[in-house]
């Protein structure tokens, strides 16, 4: 098994992990991050009915410029603000088998700015 294939394995093997403990509700979804080499997604998940209440993403997007992290940011204030209007205060936060540093801390920290409790 080569270096990336290795990498790749035990990133799944987190996930798996964390999923296991982790689950979106109705009243407290779960807030999971997705983050590729030029964009980063969040969507807001109720793993009860399997649908996605409220999602970001900066494909696209003309105000999300710059910097992963400044993409990271704005993504976390945008689905803080799709959040409020979906009168959603309290979310369960899913890594995504990351760890809580960098652009995953950055988007984290910006969506508590917007007003989300986890």
């Amino acid at each position: 098994m080569n270096i990336l294939a290795k990498k790749l394995h035990n990133r799944r093997q987190r996930q798996a992990r964390i999923r296991s403990t982790i689950s979106g509700t109705t009243e407290r979804p779960r807030l999971t991050v997705y983050i590729s080499n030029t964009n980063v997604s969040a969507q807001l998940i109720d793993d009860t009915t399997g649908k996605t209440l409220a999602a970001v993403t900066t494909v696209g997007q003309k105000t999300a410029t710059g910097s992963l992290m400044a993409k990271a940011t704005w993504a976390g204030t945008e689905i803080a603000k799709k959040a409020a209007t979906a009168k959603i205060t309290t979310v369960v936060f899913d890594r995504n088998g990351r760890g809580y540093h960098g652009r995953v801390k950055a988007l984290a920290e910006s969506a508590r700015a917007g007003g989300l409790i986890f």
